[in-house]
């Protein structure tokens, strides 16, 4: 009760020190400290008294144009919005749309008449849609590797702990998943790190060129070596080379591969003297080398040889609060480059980013942002901006294949190719498995002894 009496003795000293002031003094003073903000007055009549710069620019509407004319409907105050909280939708000059908070006052006269109101916009965005200040924390960007799963965090650990040793290293993931990243790290993370680091994909080139390119040649070789060439071998002594698909190295050059490893020499391409190197290899594959081996295209020496540690790389999908992190991670970079500055994304386009499937992994998604980035203007990324996959059916990135074709996959590799038939086909199982080119008892046997 004494507070209370405390309180009301205030507002009896506000007032009596606000009666020694003109209202219209005191109002047009107060509006002047408040320009900036986005405040804005209409009469009884709804027409327009005040438009401050803040509605300038947060509206794209002009004073010359508002004042003294009937205000916008979303704009309009009535009796029954004294001191309410409202959203609106206001479509800008560029065509972007935008949400915003209004909260008003309304005015009564001395007769207690409605007298019009004062209100004030501010953006009221979802959280999903404004650029984050701080796209990833220390936490989540692990030298390149942005990511907010646990699962990946788990990762970070063995790469961490990894690089402390010369292990040789398996990154296993499908293709953009991120295992260059995770074998620079590696690199980075190591008492080599002031050494090279040079990487080669084992599946774009010749068995001849492959060769060449790993452990290089001396003139005369073969037609057209007219002078020595040093490999990527000899060319990163003391760092790391990191071997990208190796499953696809031809089977003659996997027992001179066993031998650097084993010996730490090799005899380059037509030589006759062998050439020391001190050499950390990180390898990579999207395939099972177990299932490599058992199919006849694989060494088994070696496959031990690289898998000393193996690292698995968990797809996108899997880890979907990771998609928004490197969408607008990927975003900030093309904002850098000042062409188009995307603040906010559409609900709707945002619905179709983290339900997709991305087959592609994290290589796509960057992708579908320098694409919307390309074909699209305005400060919001629409769906329409999206590629044409976004608006087409669905279609499950698994092709079918007959029984005759199809290789045998490993439980890993199996469970997650029903997870992904299932996801995509919304969990019915008939479609799941004809995209999987099994039979319907087949799909569910697999399903129940996978525990899925």
């Amino acid at each position: 009760m004494k507070q209370k009496k405390q309180s009301l003795g205030w507002v009896s000293e506000y007032s009596e020190w606000l009666a020694q002031f003109d209202s219209a003094t005191l109002l047009s003073k107060m509006l002047d400290l408040c320009e900036s903000s986005a405040i804005y007055i209409v009469d009884k009549n709804q027409q327009v008294l005040y438009w401050g710069d803040g509605m300038e620019k947060l509206t794209g509407l002009r004073q010359e144009n508002t004042v003294g004319k009937p205000c916008l409907a979303e704009f309009t105050l009535a009796e029954a919005d004294d001191n309410q909280e409202q959203s609106i939708k206001l479509s800008q000059a560029n065509g972007d749309k935008i949400t915003l908070k209004k909260v008003s006052q309304i005015l009564f006269d001395r007769l207690g008449a409605f007298a019009g109101g004062i209100a004030v916009l501010t953006e009221a965005l979802a959280p999903a849609t404004f650029v984050p200040k701080v796209l990833a924390t220390a936490k989540q960007n692990f030298h390149g590797i942005l990511s907010r799963s646990p699962t990946m965090h788990d990762v970070f650990q063995i790469i961490q702990n990894a690089a402390e040793t010369e292990a040789t290293v398996l990154v296993r993931g499908e293709s953009g998943s991120g295992k260059e990243l995770v074998a620079k790290a590696i690199h980075t993370l190591s008492a080599r790190r002031n050494a090279p680091f040079l990487a080669i994909n084992c599946a774009a080139l010749s068995s001849n060129l492959l060769e060449s390119e790993l452990f290089g040649h001396v003139r005369g070789a073969f037609t057209g070596a007219i002078k020595d060439h040093s490999g990527l071998f000899q060319r990163a002594n003391g760092g790391t080379l990191f071997l990208d698909e190796v499953a696809e190295m031809p089977m003659e050059l996997q027992a001179k591969l066993l031998r650097v490893l084993q010996e730490r020499n090799y005899i380059p391409v037509g030589g006759n003297r062998t050439i020391e190197v001190d050499v950390r290899i990180v390898a990579a594959t999207h395939r099972s080398l177990r299932e490599e081996v058992k199919n006849g295209q694989f060494r088994e020496d070696l496959m031990y040889r690289l898998r000393v540690v193996p690292i698995f790389l968990p797809p996108l999908r899997e880890r979907r609060e990771d998609i928004s992190l490197l969408i607008w991670h990927f975003i900030s970079q093309h904002n850098d480059q000042r062409v188009r500055i995307i603040e906010k994304i559409d609900p709707q386009a945002m619905r179709l980013l983290l339900d997709y499937a991305w087959p592609g992994n994290v290589r796509e998604l960057h992708n579908v942002v320098e694409y919307a980035f390309a074909v699209g203007r305005g400060s919001t990324l629409r769906l329409s901006e999206l590629p044409p996959e976004f608006r087409e059916p669905r279609i499950v990135g698994i092709q079918k294949q007959s029984a005759k074709r199809n290789p045998a996959l490993d439980t890993e590799d199996e469970a997650a190719a029903i997870r992904q038939a299932l996801e995509q086909n919304h969990g019915r199982a008939g479609l799941a498995a004809n995209v999987l080119g099994m039979s319907r008892a087949t799909f569910w046997r697999k399903r129940k002894a996978l525990g899925l």
